[in-house]
């Protein structure tokens, strides 16, 4: 797995000896980071394929910054406390694994192969949804302007479609632009 890993540790030796585990694991580069209120631009600098965090005592600053990362690249976290509330904070600002600090560095290697299966799963999942919800959408406004036709036009639904789909052939544009543009023109003449 040649990976390009951000590792943000409050502990220099611990991260030395990370970083050369994860360079023998075979991971391509890791760059260190410090935390701190610039910890977000600079990862966004790095363009990581993945994020570790470890840290004795993370704060909710981190989840700050973990919030506005963690929606381009995976983020494992090391904490030094069993604390179940900030567990499911960290989770919730996008952590895909959190773990406690001490993990037998062999045991690192299967747990950042899950974070990063995890979170192209989730990265997935929320693509499709969107998708879904755009469909949806489209397939509102598209009922919306058949009314709007029907209505003021005294088509029947079939011509009322077949109406929009024409507008749509001649303007050389999608349907659903079409139909988006004709609601707003349509809302837009009521309100005035």
């Amino acid at each position: 797995m040649v990976l390009r890993i951000v590792l943000i540790d409050t502990d220099i030796e611990r991260a030395r000896a990370l970083e050369a585990k994860l360079s023998e694991a075979g991971f391509a580069e890791v760059i260190r980071i410090q935390d701190g209120p610039d910890m977000a631009s600079a990862i966004d600098g790095v363009k990581p394929d993945l994020i570790i965090v470890d840290m004795a005592l993370p704060d909710r600053d981190v989840l700050d910054d973990i919030r506005i990362v963690s929606g381009a690249q995976p983020v494992v976290m090391f904490a030094g406390g069993n604390d179940p509330s900030f567990a499911e904070e960290a989770i919730a600002a996008g952590v895909c694994s959190y773990n406690l600090s001490g993990v037998a560095l062999d045991d690192v290697k299967p747990i950042l192969a899950s974070a990063i299966a995890l979170f192209k799963r989730y990265h997935h999942v929320e693509t499709e949804l969107a998708a879904a919800k755009a469909q949806l959408e489209e397939r509102r406004l598209l009922e919306r302007a058949k009314a709007l036709l029907m209505r003021d036009r005294k088509m029947t639904e079939p011509e009322a479609y077949r109406w929009l789909q024409r507008k749509a052939m001649n303007e050389n544009r999608k349907l659903a632009q079409v139909v988006s543009d004709f609601v707003s023109q349509q809302e837009k003449g009521r309100d005035q």
